[in-house]
């Protein structure tokens, strides 16, 4: 009787355990933290990249709500004078700065902005760098992709990026703090059929910022990997997928960082199984994504889910 007991909750444990799984949002160490740490970041300087619009600009209006003082940049500056008045208007106490950047510049103009950012407000420096400028491609197949495509996608969303952490890193360690987040995404983490390149691009930053951190987390230098899956934003273009809202992903993102978890994942199914699979069981993983591939190169053309279930089942069209 007793056995009979013990495995009627042991089932009912693995039940609420799936349950809670198919309805996630998130990897389950992510979900299990709780609200964002204001501590973390009220009073402490915060430079995000791609802050004209979408996942930065929110990130930009949440950071300030926590009481952070903001460094927004990207290439346009009438869009970054936009979302500086619109923070301003909704948080008046907020101190926020308009830095122009564009990642693909170059080495010395990139060494110009980080001294430019260091100087802000009364000298305080950089507390968290946000990396969250990124260059996406259209989808089409890997083979199609051409050397130029390859170039500015790379430019941007790996040499810029990398190059403006190792001229900031060193002002932070001579602080000795400062923290790094990472907005990567879950094509960083497992196949992206159509995305050849945007996942080759953020799978390298995963690997580079990974290693970074080892090498310097001892002297006080933190690094969060963020990886979403599709999120909503004014500017999503694409099928009918569900997506986490830009809010909520916005909002997860600062609970990994305030929490200082080195890598989160951020999305619904079945994205989120996909990246559990090919992380703990590869082959599966692996296995699956070979079995949708085509098929999402397809969905993805016809401006239809490429996220979904169904194209597991679907038969394979001839490339």
């Amino acid at each position: 009787m007793l056995a009979v007991l013990v495995f009627l909750l042991s089932l009912s444990a693995v039940a609420a355990i799936l349950f809670k799984f198919a309805k996630a949002d998130g990897d389950f160490t992510l979900l299990s933290k709780g609200p964002a740490k204001r501590k973390a970041v009220e009073g402490k300087v915060v430079w995000i990249t791609g802050a004209s619009r979408g996942i930065g600009e929110v990130l930009a209006t949440q950071f300030a709500a926590l009481g952070a003082k903001l460094i927004l940049s990207a290439r346009n500056k009438e869009e970054l004078e936009r979302v500086k008045y619109e923070i301003t208007s909704k948080y008046p106490a907020a101190g926020v700065e308009v830095l122009p950047l564009d990642l693909s510049s170059g080495e010395e103009v990139l060494k110009k902005s980080v001294q430019e950012a260091e100087s802000l407000f009364s000298d305080a420096g950089v507390d968290f760098m946000i990396h969250n400028a990124a260059f996406e491609r259209p989808k089409k197949r890997a083979l199609e992709e051409t050397e130029e495509g390859t170039e500015v996608t790379f430019r941007v969303n790996v040499l810029g990026t990398i190059t403006l952490t190792r001229l900031l890193a060193p002002y932070m360690l001579d602080r000795g703090k400062g923290h790094f987040v990472v907005m990567s995404s879950a094509a960083g983490k497992t196949p992206a059929p159509g995305q050849a390149l945007y996942s080759a691009s953020k799978h390298a930053l995963n690997g580079y910022f990974h290693t970074l951190r080892s090498e310097l987390c001892q002297k006080g230098i933190g690094v969060t990997v963020i990886c979403p899956g599709p999120i909503q934003t004014e500017n999503s273009s694409g099928g009918s997928e569900k997506r986490v809202p830009s809010e909520r992903c916005c909002e997860l993102t600062i609970v990994a960082a305030t929490h200082g978890l080195k890598e989160a994942w951020i999305s619904y199914q079945p994205v989120l199984l996909v990246m559990y699979l090919v992380q703990y069981m590869p082959t599966v993983g692996y296995w699956l994504m070979d079995k949708i591939g085509a098929n999402r190169i397809d969905a993805a053309a016809k401006k239809g889910n490429a996220y979904s279930w169904d194209l597991l089942f679907k038969k394979k069209k001839s490339t």
